[in-house]
């Protein structure tokens, strides 16, 4: 799509968004609102171009018969080049997931309870991360272990509405294998262990995203359960569904309802589905999610979090801060910035050879 399409494409969804009739429908008065503000910067920058372009020529014009205005020329020449350059960057094409909300997962690996209560930390950081940021979060499923950790936790991390850059454009680099070291609250010779903790990420799907057949899922129920396996409920409300043409299986049992558990299950489900069909129908989707995980295994990670040095390190992009602490109370952009800057470089760079 070339700018006059952009621009175009912009005018249109204005209007339709003036039109009453349009919000009767909120799933499509959401989609159009996303579209509308992920459009807005190119065509707002475009426009502030073209304004620049008009005035440094007359500046220009000026210029030659008065030099007052040869500084005007000079600092609007210099607002042009930084102007250009936005645009272009704009005008990579993006990854089609960024407006989506996402789904995290966060699975404790290896290490035992140590692992499982990193996983609780993680869960934390993120969960202030997105209070800093104006995100809202919603558990849906997790499974506590014994010492006030999280074996695995599930979370719905949702924007606030339509806003230039969605969930997805931050939290997708956080899927992999996440390793810590540190002296664990078990430990008592004071010994540095390492232990890792997993952490899935997919975009959340609407029901247009991904179609699931009734007929293709197997749906269990049985009654939830607590730290130590002891039952939390006596009904029956825990949910699993099993996705029998791909053998993904959900459970879910943080509601008190059957019916509200299975809504849930049905949710993560759908998330997962549209990241295996993405994968599969696009070798770039593909490549977004190379570093998700396969095993938690404290050999394969992403990052690497130092108690001791108070370090934290991403290993994909080289980033190394001594900011632990204040990252782990969910100060997450400098590391996320990071993931978003390279991955701009690498679109860049294959805009520039294709």
């Amino acid at each position: 799509m070339n700018l006059d399409e952009f621009i175009s494409e912009y005018a249109d969804i204005e209007g339709r968004l003036a039109d009453p009739s349009v919000h009767a429908d909120q799933s499509l008065a959401r989609r159009l609102g996303k579209r509308y503000a992920e459009l807005r910067p190119i065509v707002e920058t475009y426009r502030e171009l073209t304004a620049t372009g008009d005035d440094l020529a007359a500046a220009r014009e000026l210029a030659a018969e008065d030099e007052a205005f040869a500084a005007e020329a000079t600092d609007l020449a210099k607002r042009k080049d930084e102007l250009e350059e936005r645009l272009r960057k704009l005008l990579v094409p993006r990854d089609p997931n960024d407006t989506k909300d996402v789904i995290l997962e966060v699975k404790a690996g290896e290490g035992g309870e140590e692992s499982a209560l990193f996983a609780g930390d993680l869960l934390r950081m993120y969960l202030r991360y997105a209070e800093r940021v104006g995100w809202k979060t919603e558990v849906l499923d997790s499974h506590p272990s014994d010492l006030g950790g999280y074996k695995d936790v599930t979370v719905a991390v949702k924007s606030r509405g339509a806003q230039e850059e969605g969930v997805w454009t931050r939290l997708k680099f956080e899927g992999g294998v996440h390793r810590v070291q540190r002296v664990p609250a078990t430990e008592s010779q004071g010994r540095i262990h390492t232990s890792a903790v997993g952490v899935l990420v997919s975009p959340e799907a609407e029901d247009v995203d991904v179609q699931v057949d009734p007929n293709d899922l197997r749906i269990d129920v049985y009654r939830s359960s607590g730290p130590g396996g002891q039952s939390v409920n006596t009904t029956d409300s825990a949910v699993r569904i099993t996705h029998i043409p791909t053998g993904v299986v959900v459970s879910c049992q943080n509601e008190k309802s059957q019916l509200q558990n299975k809504e849930q299950a049905l949710r993560i489900l759908r998330s997962r589905l549209l990241a295996i069909a993405q994968e599969e129908a696009d070798a770039a989707a593909s490549a977004e999610r190379k570093s998700q995980v396969r095993t938690v295994d404290r050999s394969e990670r992403v990052r690497t979090y130092n108690y001791p040095e108070n370090r934290i390190s991403d290993h994909r992009v080289g980033y190394k801060a001594y900011n632990l602490d204040q990252v782990l109370d969910g100060d997450l952009h400098n590391v996320t910035q990071a993931l978003v800057d390279a991955e701009m470089e690498r679109r860049l760079a294959e805009a520039q050879g294709s």
